[in-house]
C-alpha cells in the first residue's frame, strides 16, 4: 500500500476528525479510503448511465423530453396516468 500526505486547513481537519469519530472509522486513512471508494463508484455509475443513454436510440429534442417528464411529474402529483 502506498502512502500519501495531504495538507488541510484547520477547519477541514476538524471536520475530517469529527467524521472519523461519529461514523466509527478507526483511522483518518480508513475514512479517506471510504470517501475515495464512494467517489470512484459514483463516477463509474455516471459513466455507465452516459453509455446507456448514448446507446438508447436516436436523440430527441430536449423540449420534447422535458415536456414528457413534466407530464409524468404532474401525473404522479395528481395521481393520474400520464399520456405516453
Amino acid at each position: 500500500m502506498s502512502t500519501m500526505n495531504i495538507s488541510l486547513p484547520d477547519d477541514m481537519k476538524a471536520f475530517v476528525d469529527e467524521q472519523v469519530r461519529i461514523n466509527g472509522f478507526a483511522t483518518t486513512s480508513e475514512y479517506m479510503r471510504a470517501l475515495i471508494r464512494e467517489r470512484k463508484d459514483a463516477i463509474e455509475r455516471l459513466r455507465a448511465l452516459v453509455i446507456e443513454g448514448m446507446e438508447s436510440g436516436d436523440p430527441q429534442p430536449a423540449d420534447e423530453v422535458s415536456a414528457r417528464l413534466r407530464a409524468r411529474i404532474e401525473a404522479a402529483r395528481t395521481g393520474m396516468k400520464a399520456a405516453e
